[in-house]
């Protein structure tokens, strides 16, 4: 068995289970492992300008591949800094994989320079978090951790590297090592008879796909299921992208934000509920009560723990989503299932067309539905798009189609400010051929915009749309509640920050919009200009300041601001 370093092992386990790119930062502490990657190459390494950035370029690489995404950092800051895109990885189950430089092991209790238990610290919000104590242990808990990342729910782990460990030697051949396997899990067939029962049992029945649908590729299966039974399907804003948008049977998205006024009518009419792996998010059901009503529930999840956690299911199954619709399927063929809902199906068309929202306003200054309106009518179904949190990502759920999967990426439940732009460079460099399109707004822009310098310097080119209240503009609708306007107002001097110049700053370009019929014209150019230079356009549209989304408290009491 041949004696090499350890971190050349590390870096050749990294190769071999599909790591491609890795986003990081180098320091004192992690030093070996970069000089393993230098000398094994085959990894492409964007330098990042924070470690927050680099973990949310493994998220958008991940959510774009499937794969599990690489975030490297240095020890102390390092490290604390990933927590917030470790946090956000397990919240929307993304397997991404951080790893930290430490401090020799002989100085950790010794409060050495820049030395954090991190280990500690990451445990909450990782699946797994570990310490390489020794050397020849290292290859092993990498392997360990992409089975951890990669299986029943998917989320991140960090691992964690002393010095010392990473300067030894050990024996290793990577000629006759490969990946350690993922187990499938597949469903208990009566559980999928009982839910057939049901299904067929019901009147209006509706599909709900949620996010474990994408993660299990899952989404021709759902349409196949759907049109042999002629149910309904709606999305949740985690599985936004894995029904078409354009399908008789699409019945739209059912919250309390992220919501159609006729997708809320359409779920309050049904009679049960098909879960694909969904988490029931309280931002989707509202008040139980009303979410729950007389319908019943089938819950199906790969995570054990999932069912139950909100509410109990009428029938729950655990199982991988995709492997719980081909048992559903092979139980319909052998029963010769023929499903006749034509009644059912008209009411969501009808409901459709009865219960709109008014895109095509005219009006200065722009409103923001009227921005979607131009983005559904310019991109294709390819674009891949990514969002975080605000109002900007409320009219997105709202207004924005999406028709295929993993084409529409949002930080779902974590919700962290500054995602877009690190999170489309992580996009854009798993699908180098794709157009990417960020709809970020103003404040999310400047958390992380020092990013725009990575995008620069690697050239990688994508079109950030930006709505510009000058706003904290979803706080200052939920102060509403409170009768107060506090603290919420950024603007000042003629535009606030001048976002242009700050992508000039970086050696990008940008272009401010304040008339609706600009934003059209202003969005061509956008993306030719980044095609032309290979970095990240500006679209700056500057939107009513006190535009308020459609929301509520529950799926019966959505409150409309515009067009009902």
């Amino acid at each position: 068995m041949p004696r090499i370093p350890v971190m050349q092992a590390v870096v050749e386990v990294l190769a071999s289970e599909g790591v491609s790119t890795a986003f990081g930062c180098p320091g004192a502490a992690i030093l070996p492992l970069y000089q393993a990657m230098e000398r094994h190459g085959g990894i492409e390494h964007l330098v990042v300008r924070h470690e927050e950035g680099a973990t949310h370029m493994a998220d958008g690489w991940a959510r774009t591949t499937g794969n599990v995404g690489v975030a490297i950092g240095t020890s102390g800051p390092a490290g604390t800094n990933m927590i917030t895109g470790l946090y956000t990885a397990q919240a929307d189950s993304i397997p991404i994989l951080c790893i930290t430089g430490q401090a020799v092991s002989a100085k950790l209790h010794q409060e050495a320079f820049q030395a954090v238990d991190i280990v500690e610290i990451a445990k909450p919000v990782t699946k797994w978090a570990v310490q390489v104590k020794e050397a020849a242990q290292a290859p092993w808990i990498f392997r360990e951790a992409f089975r951890i990342a990669r299986s029943g729910r998917p989320g991140p782990v960090l691992i964690d590297l002393p010095l010392d460990v990473q300067k030894q030697e050990i024996e290793w051949d990577s000629s006759i090592d490969c990946p350690l396997p993922v187990p499938v899990v597949t469903p208990h067939r009566p559980r999928v008879e009982r839910a057939l029962d049901l299904l067929l049992a019901a009147e209006r029945p509706m599909i709900l796909a949620g996010g474990g649908v994408v993660l299990s590729e899952a989404a021709e299966q759902v349409r196949e299921v759907a049109e042999r039974l002629g149910v309904p399907v709606q999305v949740t804003l985690m599985g936004k992208g894995s029904f078409p948008e354009d399908h008789e049977l699409f019945a739209g998205m059912a919250g309390i934000q992220t919501s159609q006024r006729w997708a809320n009518a359409a779920f309050l009419e049904a009679d049960l509920v098909l879960a694909l792996g969904a988490r029931f998010g309280d931002r989707h059901t509202g008040e139980l009560d009303v979410y729950r009503g007389d319908r019943k529930f089938i819950h199906v999840d790969i995570e054990p723990t999932q069912l139950g956690r909100v509410f109990g299911p009428d029938l729950g199954i655990v199982s991988d989503v995709g492997e719980f619709l081909t048992a559903l399927l092979d139980a319909v063929r052998n029963r010769e299932v023929l499903a006749d809902r034509g009644v059912w199906v008209k009411r969501i068309g009808q409901l459709r067309h009865e219960l709109p929202r008014r895109e095509d306003f005219e009006t200065v200054p722009i409103k923001a539905p009227r921005v979607f309106h131009e983005i559904n009518e310019l991109f294709g179904e390819d674009a891949y798009f990514v969002t975080a949190i605000g109002l900007y990502q409320i009219w997105s759920g709202q207004f924005q189609h999406a028709h295929k999967p993993r084409h529409y990426q949002v930080c779902g439940q974590a919700g962290p400010l500054g995602w877009e732009i690190p999170a489309a460079i992580g996009v854009k460099k798993a699908r180098p051929g794709a157009e990417v399109v960020g709809v970020v707004g103003d404040y999310s822009f400047q958390f992380l915009v020092e990013e725009l310098a990575v995008a620069a310097q690697y050239d990688v080119p994508f079109v950030l749309i930006m709505l510009n209240n000058e706003y904290l503009g979803l706080i200052r609708q939920a102060e509403r509640g409170y009768e107060m306007n506090y603290q919420v107002d950024i603007h000042y001097d003629q535009h606030g920050a001048d976002n242009v110049k700050i992508m000039a700053a970086y050696g990008c370009t940008g272009t401010r919009v304040t008339e609706p019929g600009e934003i059209r014209s202003s969005i061509e150019w956008a993306r030719k200009e980044a095609e032309r230079t290979s970095r990240p356009v500006l679209v700056e549209i500057m939107i009513e300041r006190t535009g308020n989304a459609a929301m509520g408290t529950s799926l019966a009491n959505v409150v409309e601001f515009e067009g009902v």
